[in-house]
């Protein structure tokens, strides 16, 4: 809202002329003191700046809107299905820090282990704004845990991010484009969601786009999420198509594409995660991998914003 924003605004600026008095007290009186106060006042003033300044970068129509992520393996068999497991987890760590919620959608199970895809939603104020920024390749190098001879391996898994669109007037579907299939649903939700052909897959011939719900009670709620997931779907194709018009207009020669590497996490023979679009790096793989990714984030932003 308008007003957090400005309360926001008024409270910083509040903590600045704080700052600046108690340094101009500090001068005064040559009290060295202060000084460290005065550090940590600061610290955590450029910190909130920084924020704030994030925040303005948000400008996109649906940055304010919940996020919804699909992640599936790539090529890598057993690998890749694990490594989709620790992406869940690495964004389930990120939207834990940051007092978002999640709800999983779907889920397919890996062949032994891990996951072969996993749908699910990040709701909170900006979670779409902030997310955005994730989606392509992501790639994995470690020494296996699945191979006996431990051997290194490489895996990747793509994440899709949409912004979860309760109506869009733009985003007219026709009937007669759609198909909707049920089936016995295989994840969490109860007995009743067990045995009953509940969970609903809903085909998009026009542009091929498949969406699939099986986690909530019923199969008209099932229902109703994969249409809002569609519509989503489709308005996140509109949005990139607009991102590349902007681009072409502005002479922007840095592509994001569907499909394109866009991150490296190396844990053998040394620990590096590496944004190959900001070139921003770090070796605490621990961190990322519990959901520490904001840095990353915020380099996107203000790298790719326009």
């Amino acid at each position: 809202m308008l007003s957090d924003k400005i309360a926001e605004y008024v409270s910083l600026s509040k903590q600045i002329d704080d700052a600046s008095e108690i340094i101009e007290i500090a001068e005064m009186e040559d009290d060295a003191s202060c000084i460290e106060q005065v550090d940590k006042m600061l610290d955590n003033l450029s910190e909130a700046v920084n924020q704030l300044y994030l925040k303005t970068l948000l400008n996109g129509e649906y940055d304010i809107n919940n996020a919804i992520i699909k992640i599936h393996s790539g090529a890598g068999g057993t690998e890749a299905c694990d490594w989709v497991e620790m992406l869940y987890r690495m964004y389930q760590g990120f939207a834990t820090k940051h007092g978002y919620k999640i709800k999983e959608y779907d889920t397919v199970d890996g062949d032994g282990a891990g996951l072969k895809s996993v749908t699910f939603l990040i709701a909170g104020e900006n979670a779409y704004g902030y997310m955005k920024g994730e989606m392509g390749v992501h790639r994995l190098v470690r020494i296996s845990p699945f191979d006996a001879n431990k051997r290194r391996h490489t895996s990747f898994a793509s994440v899709e991010v949409m912004p979860e669109i309760e109506n869009n007037v733009n985003i007219i579907i026709n009937p007669e484009d759609i198909r909707i299939d049920t089936y016995r649903s295989s994840g969490a939700g109860g007995q009743h969601v067990n045995t009953t052909d509940s969970a609903i897959r809903i085909t998009h011939f026009p542009t091929g786009i498949v969406v699939t719900c099986q986690n909530e009670r019923s199969q008209t709620q099932n229902k109703e999420v994969a249409m809002r997931m569609l519509v989503s779907k489709l308005t996140q194709l509109e949005i990139q198509k607009n991102i590349d018009k902007a681009r072409a207009l502005k002479g922007d020669t840095k592509k994001i594409e569907w499909g394109s590497q866009i991150r490296s996490y190396v844990f053998c023979p040394y620990t590096l995660v590496k944004d190959l679009r900001t070139g921003y790096e770090t070796s605490d793989v621990d961190s990322v991998m519990n959901g520490e990714i904001s840095k990353f984030i915020e380099k996107y932003l203000i790298t790719y914003r326009f």
